[in-house]
């Protein structure tokens, strides 16, 4: 039965010797990201599998491939009772659960608690916690948390009152919306409501051996600190970030904090310790979190930030939250090369990037 199997599978497939294959590097590898491009059989077992199947590496002498499940069972395979390579992609299955895990969260009146999520998962709260993060990129209360804030946000633009908003939002009681709210928005509910329009900022534009630099300052901390050729530009660009918030012109001891600024883009090693604002989403804020750890004078490239923060295929996004960054050299987002450490991708240019590399090296 095994020979006429056996024939009968080299009659569908012709295939050259699987440790020849390129795909045989792959199995050997037990790499998942290779689940559902391709399968492979054992013809001294009779099963087919996934490339990450976790079973004894067969003898590629009787490893046959196959581009699906149907040509695999075609040829006379049956399926992998380890792997199950005729159900869904483990990956598959693991989003099907955290997006019903999301919508749990979004729906619940009352906030959910780990061992809850991880029940309704069928999981054990360790494991569930993992699956969340690794198909997230955040933790089931950094979500939540992300969640509430689109709610709270939403609820104060669309209701009448804050005290509507307040237990339209969720919340039951106004001391525990107010003491999360401020955090949560940058603001007062009240001024968030009325889309910051009484938000001050102040700010200061200078000079530096980089260009024009603006700092700007909420009542938090800094909020921006931008580099160009144009001083009027950096201006537009702090209006169009703060469209509604008045900005101030800094006094004389504002105009101390553009002294400290200048002077650390100068002469890195007197290191800047000013307290920061930063706006931006939970994942954008994990990535800057990563980016502040790179000690000065060092790089690190998109890929290894990208596996810092446990999402090792989110480089793009990775690139687009280090783009997105207000706060020049506070968070050191020049300090992020490519993978070939070629520098690129400084949204204040390229050659400031070298200069601010140069000097930190230097110091």
């Amino acid at each position: 039965m095994v020979r006429s199997m056996n024939a009968h599978a080299a009659q569908v497939t012709t295939q050259i010797p699987a440790d020849r294959d390129p795909r045989w590097a792959r199995v050997a590898a037990r790499d998942p990201s290779a689940d559902g491009e391709f399968f492979y059989s054992v013809a001294t077992t009779g099963v087919y599998c996934r490339p990450s199947c976790a079973a004894r590496l067969a003898n590629p002498k009787n490893v046959r491939f196959h581009a699906s499940t149907a040509e695999a069972e075609a040829a006379g395979f049956r399926p992998c009772r380890r792997c199950r390579p005729d159900a869904p992609p483990l990956a598959a299955q693991q989003a099907q659960l955290v997006a019903a895990a999301c919508r749990a969260i979004e729906s619940a009146e009352t906030p959910l608690s780990l061992a809850q999520l991880a029940a309704a998962a069928g999981l054990s709260p360790y494991h569930f916690h993992r699956v969340f993060k690794a198909v997230t990129g955040l933790t089931p209360k950094q979500y939540a948390a992300a969640h509430r804030r689109r709610r709270v946000q939403a609820e104060l633009e669309r209701s009448a009152t804050i005290t509507e908003a307040i237990y339209g939002a969720g919340y039951n009681s106004n001391g525990r919306f107010y003491a999360e709210t401020d955090a949560m928005l940058g603001m007062t509910p009240g001024v968030y409501r009325a889309g910051g329009r009484d938000a001050e900022i102040r700010f200061a534009i200078g000079q530096c051996s980089l260009g024009a630099i603006l700092v700007a300052e909420s009542g938090k901390g800094i909020c921006a600190i931008l580099l160009g050729d144009d001083a009027d530009a950096l201006l537009h660009d702090l209006q169009d970030r703060f469209p509604r918030a008045k900005l101030i012109g800094g006094d004389t001891a504002f105009e101390a904090r553009v002294a400290r600024v200048v002077g650390f883009i100068e002469a890195p090693a007197m290191g800047l310790d000013l307290p920061l604002d930063l706006r931006g989403t939970a994942f954008q804020q994990r990535v800057w979190q990563a980016l502040s750890e790179i000690p000065p004078g060092s790089t690190a490239t998109y890929s290894e930030i990208a596996q810092r923060i446990g999402m090792p295929k989110a480089v793009r996004a990775v690139a687009r939250a280090c783009a997105a960054n207000a706060v020049a050299v506070a968070i050191p987002c020049h300090r992020v090369v490519r993978n070939d450490g070629a520098l690129s991708g400084y949204r204040w240019g390229v050659a400031r990037k070298r200069a601010l590399l140069d000097r930190e090296r230097a110091s």
